[in-house]
C-alpha cells in the first residue's frame, strides 16, 4: 500500500513539474522579453525550460522561436534590422480559454480595442493600443491552428 502512495505521489510531482515549466507567460512577460537584446531573450527563455525550435534570417529580420515542454507552446522573437519598432515577440497557445483570459487581461491592461484585418496569410486579427504600446490577436483559421498574440515595442 506504501508503494502504490510513493508511486501517486511520484507521478503527480512529476505532471505538476511538467505543467509549471511548459507554461505560458503574463502580458507582462512578454513585453519584458520583447525589451530584451537577443542574448538576453535566449538565456531567459532557456530558463523557463523552452528549447530551441527554429532560426530564421533574412535581409530585413532575424526570428528565434523555443517550445514548450511538451510543445503547448512556442515563442519567438523577431528583430528588425532597420524598422525596430516592429521588433516583436510572439507567443502561439491552442486554448480558446487562454484567449479569452488574455482578452480579458489586455482590457483590463488598459488597451483599446483599434483595428481588425487579415495578416497576408488570411487570419483575422485585432489590434489593441495603450499609449505607444501594440498588441495584436491573431485567430486561428481552423481549430488545429493556433492563436497568436504579437506584443510590439
Amino acid at each position: 500500500m506504501n508503494t502504490i502512495k510513493i508511486i501517486l505521489i511520484s507521478l503527480f510531482c512529476t505532471l505538476l513539474h511538467s505543467q509549471m515549466a511548459g507554461q505560458a507567460f503574463k502580458l507582462e512577460e512578454l513585453a519584458g522579453f520583447n525589451k530584451l537584446d537577443m542574448a538576453a531573450f535566449k538565456t531567459e527563455i532557456k530558463n523557463h525550460k523552452y528549447t530551441f525550435y527554429d532560426k530564421t534570417e533574412s535581409p530585413e529580420f532575424i526570428l528565434f522561436e523555443y517550445d514548450s515542454p511538451g510543445y503547448m507552446y512556442k515563442i519567438g522573437k523577431f528583430e528588425y534590422t532597420e524598422e525596430k519598432s516592429q521588433d516583436n515577440i510572439e507567443f502561439q497557445f491552442k486554448d480558446k480559454k487562454e484567449h479569452d483570459a488574455y482578452v480579458k487581461a489586455i482590457l483590463t491592461a488598459g488597451y483599446k480595442q483599434t483595428e481588425k484585418g487579415k495578416v497576408l496569410t488570411g487570419e483575422s486579427y485585432v489590434d489593441y493600443l495603450k499609449n505607444k504600446a501594440q498588441i495584436r490577436m491573431v485567430y486561428p483559421k481552423t481549430s488545429r491552428d493556433n492563436y497568436t498574440i504579437l506584443v510590439f515595442k
